[in-house]
């Protein structure tokens, strides 16, 4: 269950990250290489959450499509969420160079 969290955490981070400059769902799926639906799931929830506001435009095509922009709540979950992804890789790294040192000793 904590692994899924965490899977769900990364995709909810990279869509904060990403949400500014992207152009919809599938621009997302695409940059992101996971599902439009996944996409959907996270997007909806972030909304839920009050961290993305949706607003609706024309686009080139003239059809009515969505823009997904960061709220005030969403800029500071991802300056959030950014902290706990720099810390966490910190550790990964730090565990990696001490392996790193004992599988040297050991040749």
């Amino acid at each position: 269950m904590q692994k899924n969290r965490e899977v769900l955490d990364e995709t909810s981070f990279d869509i904060l990250r990403k949400v500014p400059d992207s152009s919809g769902q599938m621009s997302l799926a695409k940059e992101l290489d996971i599902s439009i639906g996944k996409v959907n799931y996270v997007l909806n929830a972030l909304i839920d959450k009050g961290l993305i506001k949706v607003e609706n435009f024309k686009n080139s095509n003239n059809k009515i499509a969505y823009r997904y922009l960061l709220t005030q709540k969403g800029v500071i979950e991802k300056f959030e969420l950014t902290k706990y992804f720099i810390e966490r890789k910190k550790l990964e790294y730090d565990e990696l160079q001490k392996e790193l040192e004992i599988l040297s000793k050991k040749t």
